[in-house]
């Protein structure tokens, strides 16, 4: 069975060019079923061509018994239907023994956004302090809020992705996927350009440093670098519920949905690769009215 995970794992990296991360996940829950498959309790699974509809109900209702969170199921039947997918695209498997498998329906909650006054408490936040790290952060707080992106897609941006003189952001989404984001509001122009001419030489130490935004040693900011900036403002802000990149992605499809915006024009600009995943934004503007 290894050799054919293995295979999987390849044209995940090869093929469809996932993140490290993605393909992690997906490891570790087809591990778990391989595991499964192993113990299994009428008798064990070796190879793929032995793994009827059954056995694969069997560990739907094994994972199940467990108390996994639907979502979780959910998951790790999507990485196994992937797996047996691949295996028959290949000629491993003469039919698709999941083709019949259902997951378990999950109930999408609509994820929390900010108000119009808590952005603007947000963006304010950072005015309360002075110096290079103050003005880097009103700017990446000023562009997360006025583009959505992702928090990869923030810390990976360079100095050469921005032009300024157009509005533009070049970003790079989900599986290289780049894509230019318009920045139409002035004040996130003004402060991108204040960071950038009175903040950034102060943080850089290395002139070939081309990330955009920086930590105090003059790297690349991390993903947990950014979380932390987020936490720290929003609770300067007075904002008492959590507040991730991801508030503040959610916060910003919300206030264009509001405005006027079409569900096609935001999934390009959220850099979604089908419209499903930008309908829930439509639900929560259906709920709010």
């Amino acid at each position: 069975m290894e050799q054919f995970l293995n295979r999987f794992v390849e044209s995940l990296t090869g093929d469809k060019g996932y993140s490290d991360n993605t393909i992690a996940a997906y490891l570790n829950d087809l591990n778990q079923f391989v595991e499964y498959l192993r113990s299994h309790p009428n008798a064990p699974v070796s190879d793929p061509s032995e793994c009827s509809p059954q056995v694969l109900r069997d560990f739907l209702a094994d994972l199940q018994t467990r108390g996994y969170a639907s979502s979780t199921v959910a998951r790790k039947v999507a990485a196994v239907k992937s797996f047996f997918h691949f295996l028959a695209a290949q000629g491993v498997v003469t039919s698709d023994p999941t083709a019949g498998l259902e997951s378990p329906r999950i109930e999408k909650r609509a994820p929390r956004v900010l108000s119009p006054d808590e952005v603007e408490r947000l963006l304010i936040a950072p005015q309360q302090s002075i110096g290079p790290k103050a003005l880097r952060d009103r700017a990446l707080l000023e562009l997360l809020c006025a583009s959505g992106m992702r928090v990869t897609e923030l810390v990976t941006l360079e100095v050469d992705d921005l032009d300024l003189d157009k509005g533009l952001v070049m970003c790079r989404g989900k599986q290289g996927r780049r894509r230019a984001i318009p920045i139409q509001n002035p004040s996130t122009l003004t402060a991108l350009r204040e960071y950038l001419l009175r903040s950034r030489p102060g943080l850089a130490r290395d002139s070939e440093q081309r990330a955009l935004f920086l930590n105090h040693r003059g790297e690349k900011l991390t993903r947990q670098g950014l979380w932390l900036i987020i936490k720290s403002h929003a609770e300067a802000a007075g904002i008492s519920a959590e507040v991730t990149p991801h508030t503040l992605r959610h916060s910003f499809a919300k206030h264009l949905l509001s405005q006027g915006a079409e569900l096609r024009q935001l999934q390009e600009l959220l850099g979604h690769a089908n419209l499903s995943t930008t309908l829930i934004y439509g639900q929560m503007d259906k709920d709010s009215e």
